[in-house]
């Protein structure tokens, strides 16, 4: 008799804390599903830092806002103090080459390579090339990330041999693994981007 009280009890134990662990994976799913459905999460994880800075230059340029907030990400990750090993600089990861030739064709009134630190002036310089470079590659904005990253004559030389057919698709093909994981990564912010804030206002 006093072994199978012993047995019962044990099963009862066994059973409460069964039951324990379902309740305790049954809330962590609820509480999950509620944050997955959270825009604040969201943004969260993938915040747009200077962005009113960013709307107002991509604007200017005639850019989506979130194609440079996704280049940003990918360059620099938001920090304007960041210096590549190549010389690349701020933000949008700007050269000092094109930076020279962005101050001259807008005519800048500034030193622009003294002044590639300053968000306000990377983003305007970056937000103006990438517009540039959509407009050299006939609105075809997967080429022109790549050349934003690759370098517009290599892009040309690859899409005129065949080498790569400029499509977000073929982007496997593209020959510098550097630029073929730049323009993924980039498609996926711009993606995220549009998801979480929805239409550029």
């Amino acid at each position: 008799m006093r072994v199978m009280r012993t047995l019962g009890a044990m099963r009862s134990s066994r059973v409460f804390r069964l039951r324990k662990r379902w309740y305790a994976l049954l809330l962590v799913l609820v509480v999950l599903g509620l944050f997955a459905r959270s825009e604040w999460l969201f943004k969260w994880m993938y915040p747009i830092h200077y962005e009113e800075l960013i709307r107002s230059e991509a604007e200017k340029h005639q850019v989506d806002p979130y194609l440079v907030a996704a280049i940003v990400q990918v360059e620099s990750r938001y920090d304007p103090a960041r210096r590549s090993s190549k010389g690349a600089v701020g933000l949008m990861q700007i050269m000092p080459d094109t930076a020279r030739w962005a101050a001259e064709v807008k005519k800048m009134r500034i030193d622009a390579v003294a002044y590639l630190h300053d968000p306000a002036v990377n983003l305007d310089i970056g937000s103006w090339y990438i517009s540039s470079l959509i407009r050299e590659f006939d609105g075809n904005h997967t080429a022109a990330i790549a050349a934003y990253n690759g370098g517009p004559g290599n892009v040309r030389q690859w899409l005129a041999s065949g080498v790569w057919d400029g499509t977000l698709d073929g982007a496997k093909a593209i020959p510098f693994g550097e630029t073929r994981h730049f323009v993924q990564r980039v498609y996926y912010f711009w993606d995220k981007y549009h998801r979480v804030y929805g239409p550029p206002q």
